[in-house]
């Protein structure tokens, strides 16, 4: 398009030339398709000014209602028209020829690279996936200045980190922030206090997961961040960390150091956006079945602060004190030590083996929670209406008042499909678990399952004492 305009100016140039009239009438043509084009293509690129100006230039050399200038007018238009497609011409080229530059020096997006020939990237095995947000400081090795800096001064990486937009994460640090007690149990609520005060951590807890174990002698003291993930050879995911080194041993001083390695994550944050576009696509849920199409059904790595609104005071005290998700997974490995489930006579529920914990819920809410519980198959939300009798039944020992005109609608609507009351009662019954204590241990107590399935609570059964039976 760019020659076009050359093309253009050139011909009306030679309108400065005695020429026929013909000639007057085909520049008008030509001239009005080329800037009616300009004015689309400029109008799809938001360039408001330029469509502007191509528009009125299109009707202005229209031929089919002449506007009459006269010829010296007229000359005096095509000149500075003409000049100004020069001058567009030689803009746009510029512009191109800027846009490669950025282009080439953009390195592609090369598996190769990602393995390890880049030196200031580190292929760890996933589960050592970060925030986007988060450093982390590691070391094979101890740079004493450089502890007894971050430990006795932690304002420092603090302040760093909100400069940049970052979370630093510096781990015997953050390890005394987990023993406080209520925030270890969370994670692994059967630990004891002997339990509690015995975690130790270093910074090269996170080199265990790395890759290719050589590349440990390259991480000696410095922060790491994950990049990307990329599928191995092996078939196995991979979480690429960029490592900035960091040494105090250094003639740079450590806030230089500091200073240097901002902009360098900066630089390579802008890169990025330039190699990157996503772009995501939704389906619409049947309507069939709208209290089953719509169950949130659990899946693993879900982010926590997704969950229901009674979980999110709990998951921003941990935030609070600098605990990401991941973090939290990794350093807590909770083990499949389930609690038994008694029911009290009274309709308590209790954990006796996370430190008699006690599930507390609205008397619906645990009226339907029982009503799943007893039913270790699974019920079917389509099959709901059947179980409507059962859960009244139920309601009535936790209200021994008796059923109200309001309590029996209550119990209808969350029997009815077509509703979405169930999944209402579904999410707080999981609220109440995962209030408590985390979700790696607290999904196997709540009510679960695929959509268009039995939805059922998976702990085994064997681990349910009723006493109130």
């Amino acid at each position: 398009m760019r020659k076009v305009y050359l093309i253009i100016a050139a011909l009306m140039l030679l309108c400065l030339a005695p020429m026929p009239y013909g000639y007057f009438q085909l520049v008008r043509f030509l001239a009005t398709i080329a800037f009616g084009i300009m004015a689309f293509r400029y109008y799809s690129e938001k360039k408001e000014a330029l469509t502007y100006t191509c528009g009125v230039l299109a009707l202005l050399f229209q031929p089919f209602y002449k506007i009459a200038l006269g010829r010296t007018v007229w000359n005096i238009v095509d000149v500075i028209v003409a000049i100004g497609l020069i001058v567009l011409f030689f803009w746009e080229r510029n512009n191109k020829k800027q846009s490669e530059k950025v282009r080439i020096t953009v390195p592609p997006k090369d598996p190769k690279i990602v393995k390890g020939h880049d030196d200031n990237c580190i292929a760890f095995k996933l589960e050592s996936k970060l925030s986007p947000n988060e450093l982390i400081y590691v070391a094979s090795e101890e740079d004493k200045a450089l502890t007894d800096l971050f430990e006795t001064k932690p304002e420092v990486l603090e302040g760093w980190g909100q400069m940049m937009g970052f979370r630093i994460i510096y781990l015997p640090l953050l390890i005394k922030k987990l023993q406080e007690k209520r925030v270890m149990q969370y994670r692994a609520p059967y630990l004891n206090d002997a339990e509690l005060k015995s975690a130790i951590i270093g910074n090269d807890f996170f080199l265990r997961f790395l890759d290719n174990p050589a590349d440990r002698a390259k991480l000696k003291h410095g922060f790491i961040r994950t990049e990307d993930v990329y599928r191995g050879d092996d078939g196995k995911d991979k979480a690429i960390n960029r490592f900035y080194p960091i040494s105090s041993k250094s003639e740079e001083p450590i806030a230089d150091q500091l200073h240097r390695i901002g902009k360098q994550i900066a630089a390579e944050d802008n890169r990025k956006k330039l190699m990157s576009c996503d772009d995501e696509w939704g389906e619409a849920a049947p309507t069939d079945n709208l209290a089953d199409s719509q169950f949130n059904s659990q899946i693993d790595n879900e982010n926590t602060e997704d969950l229901i609104e009674e979980v999110r005071e709990r998951i921003a005290k941990l935030r609070q004190r600098g605990i990401s998700q991941y973090i939290l997974e990794q350093l807590i490995h909770p083990d499949d030590r389930l609690s038994r489930l008694v029911v009290t006579k009274d309709y308590r529920i209790l954990l006796p083996d996370y430190n008699d914990m006690e599930i507390k819920m609205e008397p619906l809410v645990k009226a339907v929670y029982l009503l799943f519980l007893k039913h270790p198959e699974g019920i079917i939300f389509k099959s709901l209406p059947s179980y409507r009798e059962e859960l009244a039944q139920i309601y009535v020992k936790l209200r021994p008042m008796g059923l109200t005109d309001r309590a029996l609608q209550s119990i209808e609507d969350v029997t009815n499909p077509m509703l979405n009351s169930i999944n209402e009662k579904c999410a707080r019954i999981r609220g109440a678990f995962v209030g408590q204590f985390d979700d790696h241990m607290a999904r196997h107590y709540y009510i679960d399952g695929l959509r268009g399935e039995a939805k059922r609570i998976s702990l085994p059964r064997n681990l349910v004492v009723w006493e109130a039976l």
